[in-house]
C-alpha cells in the first residue's frame, strides 16, 4: 500500500473540504445566496471557478486520453475550445448576466425562459428536464473520471473513487451551495495547473531534455507529430477545416452549459466582465497548454499504447515518474478536477429540478439543499451502473446541452424576440440533429454540436414564420 501517496492526496481532499466549509462564513440562508451567492462573487473567482468547472475530469482524463492516442493533432480540441469560447463571451456573457439579475431568474433555464419579460412556462420546463437529464450524466462521468484514477494507483474497485467524490462534494455543496462551489474551484484550479506543470517538467527530465524528448515524440510514428490527422474524410483540405471548426463549436458549446454560465450569473457587476475575461483566458491558455503537453509525455513514457486504456495514462504515468508525495498531488489534482464539475453540474440540477421542473409555486431554502442531496446520488448511480468511458460520456451530454440552449441564447445576444413555439422548435430540432449526425458516425467528420447548433439557428426564421402566419 502507497501509503505516502494516501497521505498527500488526502491533505489536499480535506484542503478542498475545507475551504469549502470555510465559504459559509459569508453564508446567507436564502435560496438566491444558495444558488448565485448574491450576485456578488468577484471576478477572480468566477475565472477560476468557470476554468475548474469548463474542463475537469474531461481534460484531465478524456483530453490527455486523446493526446496520447491521436498526438499533436488533439491541440484543435484545446485551440478550438478557447477560439470559441471568446468569440461568445464578447456579446453572450454580460447580457446574460443583466438579464438574470433584471428579471430575478436563479437558474439558467429559467434565465432564457425570462430574458424579455415573458414568462415562458414551457420552455422553463423543458430547459429544467434538458438541465436535470444531461447535466447529471455530465457529472457521473466525472466521478467516473476520479474512480479511473484511484483504480489505477491503490487497485481499489471502481465504485470506491465514486463513492468518496460523491460524499465530499455533497458536504461542502450542501453547507454553502454554490460559494462553497466556487471556492473550491478556485483553490482546485491552483492545484490541478500544478500538477499538471509538475508532470511536464518531470516527463521533460526523464528523457533527457527539450531536445531528445521532441526526438522521441517523432519517433512514436510517422504520423504523431502530424498537425492534422491522417486520412481525414473529407480530403486534405476541407477535412482539416472541418475538423478545426467542429472544436470552434464546441467552444461556442460552452454558452450552452448551464454549470458554467452560472458563475458569470453570480457575477458581482457586469461591467466586471474584462477583468473576468483576462482572469480567465491566461488561466485557460495556460492549462491547455500543460495538457496537451502532459498527454504527448505520457506516451514517450507509456509507449504500451494496447495494453490499457488511455483515459489512465495520467495517473500512470505520475505512478511512473513522480516520487509518492508528487503522485498524491497529481491524484489530488484529479479529482479537483472531477469534483469542480461534478459540484457545480449537481448544484445546476438541484436549481433546476426545484425552480424548473417541480410544479411549486415557492420552494423552500432547505427544499433546495434536499435535492442537492438527491441529484448528487442519482449522478452516482449512473456512475456506478452507466457508461465508463469519460470522453465520449462528456462528448454526448456537452453536444446535447449546447444544440438545446446555445441557439436560443445567441438570437437573445443578437436582439431578437422568438415565441415560445420557435424557442421549442429551435430546442427539439437542435437535439435532434445532434443526435442523429452522432449515430450515422459523423462525429468523426466534425464534432456533432456544429451540426446541431446550426440546425436550431436556422429554426428561429422558420419558427418566426410559422408562428407570424399562425396569427394572421
Amino acid at each position: 500500500m502507497n501509503y505516502m501517496i494516501m497521505i498527500s492526496f488526502g491533505f489536499f481532499l480535506m484542503l478542498f473540504v475545507g475551504v469549502g466549509i470555510l465559504s459559509t462564513l459569508k453564508q446567507k440562508a436564502t435560496t438566491e445566496d444558495y444558488l448565485l451567492a448574491g450576485r456578488n462573487v468577484s471576478p477572480w473567482l468566477v475565472a477560476l471557478s468557470a476554468i475548474a468547472t469548463w474542463n475537469s475530469g474531461f481534460m484531465f482524463i478524456g483530453m490527455i486520453g486523446l493526446t496520447y492516442t491521436l498526438g499533436l493533432s488533439a491541440m484543435w480540441l484545446a485551440i478550438g475550445l478557447i477560439v470559441g469560447d471568446y468569440i461568445m463571451s464578447t456579446f453572450v456573457h454580460a447580457r446574460l448576466r443583466q438579464n438574470s439579475e433584471k428579471h430575478e431568474s436563479l437558474t439558467y433555464a429559467g434565465a432564457l425562459a425570462t430574458w424579455n419579460g415573458t414568462n415562458y412556462r414551457w420552455v422553463r420546463l423543458v430547459g429544467g428536464l434538458v438541465t436535470v437529464l444531461f447535466l447529471c450524466a455530465y457529472a457521473a462521468a466525472q466521478l467516473n473520471a476520479g474512480s479511473k484514477a484511484l483504480h489505477v494507483l491503490f487497485g481499489w474497485d471502481y465504485s470506491v473513487g465514486a463513492i468518496i467524490g460523491c460524499v465530499m462534494v455533497v458536504a461542502y455543496c450542501f453547507a454553502g451551495g454554490i460559494r462553497a462551489s466556487i471556492w473550491t474551484d478556485a483553490a482546485q484550479s491552483i492545484v490541478m495547473v500544478l500538477a499538471m506543470a509538475v508532470l511536464a517538467v518531470a516527463a521533460v527530465a526523464s528523457t533527457g531534455g527539450i531536445s531528445a524528448f521532441i526526438d522521441a515524440l517523432y519517433a512514436v510514428s510517422p504520423t504523431y507529430m502530424n498537425i492534422f490527422p491522417p486520412d481525414m474524410a473529407w480530403g486534405p483540405v476541407l477535412g482539416p477545416i472541418m475538423f478545426v471548426l467542429g472544436w470552434v463549436f464546441a467552444g461556442f458549446s460552452v454558452i450552452g452549459q448551464p454549470h458554467v454560465m452560472v458563475r458569470f450569473m453570480s457575477m458581482d457587476k457586469a461591467e466586471n466582465l474584462g477583468r473576468t475575461r483576462a482572469y480567465y483566458y491566461g488561466w485557460f491558455i495556460v492549462f491547455c497548454m500543460l495538457t496537451v503537453m502532459a498527454g504527448l509525455a505520457s506516451r514517450v513514457i507509456l509507449p504500451e499504447v494496447n495494453s490499457f486504456d488511455p483515459e489512465l495514462a495520467l495517473p500512470m504515468f505520475s505512478l511512473k515518474l513522480l516520487p509518492q508525495v508528487l503522485v498524491g498531488l497529481v491524484l489530488a489534482g484529479v479529482f479537483a478536477a472531477t469534483m469542480s464539475t461534478a459540484d457545480s453540474q449537481i448544484l445546476s440540477c438541484s436549481a433546476s429540478l426545484t425552480r424548473d421542473v417541480l410544479p411549486f409555486q415557492k420552494v423552500s431554502y432547505m427544499m433546495t439543499k434536499i435535492s442537492t442531496v438527491f441529484i448528487a446520488l442519482l449522478a452516482l448511480a449512473i456512475a456506478l451502473w452507466g457508461p465508463q468511458s469519460v470522453f465520449d460520456l462528456v462528448l454526448i451530454a456537452v453536444g446535447a446541452l449546447a444544440s438545446v440552449f446555445a441557439p436560443l441564447l445567441i438570437v437573445y445576444c443578437l436582439g431578437a424576440k422568438p415565441t415560445e413555439k420557435t424557442i421549442l422548435l429551435m430546442m427539439a430540432v437542435g437535439f435532434l440533429v445532434t443526435v442523429a449526425w452522432r449515430l450515422a458516425g459523423l462525429d468523426g467528420v466534425a464534432y456533432e454540436v456544429m451540426p446541431g447548433m446550426i440546425a436550431g439557428l436556422l429554426m428561429y426564421p422558420l419558427g418566426q414564420r410559422l408562428t407570424s402566419s399562425e396569427k394572421s
